[in-house]
């Protein structure tokens, strides 16, 4: 089986992280993986994209052109690629910064409030953490233990007391 996923919103939100977080995830639990993060010029603000793939086979191209997937925080995002998913796919929206609806009714969509839930909860700089949560969960692949594995990958040792923030806001879009 193969996924591919593409996580797309502003510079900063951590999307890069996001799909790092999802790779990681991947390959502790023995998958092929690919990562590939794309920006604009500007670090922080600018238009940001991650594509991964994940499968049991191997991966002939790293680039995400029709996601089975789609993590869209921010308006511009979900325009540019919502017709990109492929039907039966799966579109997960910050509906806290993006008001309209998905147009489409061949994709299954989840709206959840990741920015306002992350402030309510600590940080509004992790929603994508949430919205990670809440796709593992509705795709039926959330393992804590390699969650958490993940996690520790990803999470460099000066910001390891970020780490435990980073898992409480993936349980919260879990549970969302």
């Amino acid at each position: 089986m193969t996924r591919k996923y593409l996580f797309a919103g502003f510079g900063g939100q951590g999307l890069l992280f996001s799909g790092k977080v999802l790779a990681y995830k991947g390959l502790i639990e023995d998958k092929n993986v690919s990562w590939l993060p794309s920006y604009g010029p500007e670090m922080r603000g600018g238009t940001a994209s991650c594509g991964v793939t994940i499968s049991d086979g191997p991966i002939g191209a790293p680039i995400v052109l029709e996601p089975d997937v789609l993590v869209a925080m921010n308006l511009p995002s979900l325009d540019k690629y919502e017709e990109k998913v492929v039907p039966g796919g799966y579109i997960f929206v910050d509906s806290s910064l993006i008001e309209r609806k998905v147009k489409r009714s061949d994709v299954k969509v989840f709206y959840v409030p990741a920015t306002k839930l992350a402030g309510e909860n600590g940080s509004s700089a992790l929603a994508n953490m949430i919205l990670v949560g809440k796709l593992l969960k509705e795709l039926g692949d959330y393992n804590a233990d390699s969650v958490d594995k993940a996690l520790g990958k990803c999470i460099s040792a000066r910001h390891a007391d970020m780490l435990e923030l980073n898992r409480r806001m993936m349980e919260i879009g879990r549970d969302f």
